[in-house]
């Protein structure tokens, strides 16, 4: 993963050691030999997801997994939320509302129809929903919220005798109804922890970067925040892969205070765009977050990470720094 969190962030392998050799900064490419190098899924274990097709078969699609209709408490329709995102050169896009499940079907028909009049590239949209629980200590509440990925009924609110409890019961629910779970926010009101997540058992997924205005992602007050919260789960061993996503409330009108589209995505590593495929990739960590940043590739090989940035001025006038995190939130490498 990258400290650079609100550029890109991304996990491949869990690297313990490792001597930089970065490439020419020209390039926008950079590389690091991982020694000793762990390998965070095996592809043995029968629960494990789906593996990718070969690299030449495979193709970067930009989405988001959290975005809020009419449904519950956005602005917009979900017709007008999924326009949005379809003309501002998304490929997918999940619906998750707050303990709704909306049915997408006719509204697929509808954009599918549209783009084939207007010559437009494929657009999907996941079914899912932002499962909104909570649990109270005391005068103590905590907002415990799971979205929920490619599920095939509505799921609601599970409850619990604790915050893990309540955690596990949401993420348990949702892959009985066939989804993929992932926490959302844990610093909103700040409600999480690494122990919390930790202690969660099959769920692997996390919002390392939420881009509500409201989420504390940097932390504050002596709380660490989402990277760092990261940075401690992958040091005790834990895996999970971090999401950036937009929470995206408000569409009617643009403002830095309030939730609004387009601040936070990842771009999915698969082969085709259909739900299945999408989410399967998801699963396996086959995806990169980011709120800027664009990577033209990111490869694994000879026990060499390596990436490279995508030049999104035809001036060259950006420039980046990559850095290589291990364990401990050690800097590996830089570039």
């Amino acid at each position: 993963m990258f400290r650079s969190l609100f550029a890109v962030s991304i996990l491949m392998a869990w690297t313990a050691a490792g001597t930089a050799q970065p490439a020419s900064p020209a390039s926008n490419s950079s590389t690091i030999p991982n020694e000793g190098e762990k390998s965070m899924a095996s592809t043995d274990d029968p629960a494990a997801p789906p593996q990718a097709a070969p690299a030449s078969q495979l193709t970067w699609f930009k989405g988001n997994t959290h975005t809020h209709t009419l449904n519950s408490d956005g602005d917009s329709t979900p017709g007008e939320v999924a326009q949005w995102y379809r003309d501002n050169g998304y490929d997918f896009l999940v619906i998750s509302d707050h303990n709704v499940y909306t049915v997408i079907d006719v509204l697929q028909a509808e954009i599918d129809e549209q783009n084939r009049r207007q010559k437009r590239r494929p657009f999907l949209l996941i079914s899912g929903e932002e499962v909104t629980d909570g649990y109270k200590d005391g005068q103590r509440g905590y907002a415990i919220h799971v979205n929920a990925l490619n599920t095939t009924r509505v799921v609601g609110k599970q409850g619990g005798a604790s915050v893990v409890e309540t955690l596990q019961r949401c993420a348990d629910a949702i892959r009985q109804a066939g989804g993929l779970p992932f926490v959302c926010h844990p610093n909103f009101v700040w409600s999480l922890n690494a122990d919390h997540l930790a202690a969660l058992e099959n769920v692997y997924h996390f919002e390392v970067c939420n881009a509500h205005p409201a989420v504390h992602n940097f932390g504050g007050s002596g709380r660490p925040g989402t990277e760092e919260i990261w940075d401690d789960l992958l040091s005790r061993g834990r895996l999970y892969y971090g999401l950036a996503t937009d929470d995206a409330h408000t569409f009617k009108h643009m403002d830095p205070a309030v939730a609004n589209p387009g601040r936070g995505w990842i771009c999915v590593l698969a082969s085709d765009l259909t739900a299945d495929t999408i989410v399967e990739a998801i699963d396996r960590g086959d995806f990169y977050a980011s709120s800027g940043v664009e990577l033209e590739r990111v490869s694994r090989e000879d026990g060499t990470l390596s990436l490279v940035i995508r030049e999104l001025s035809a001036f060259g006038a950006y420039g980046y720094r990559t850095q290589f995190i291990g364990q401990g939130g050690r800097v590996l490498a830089e570039d």
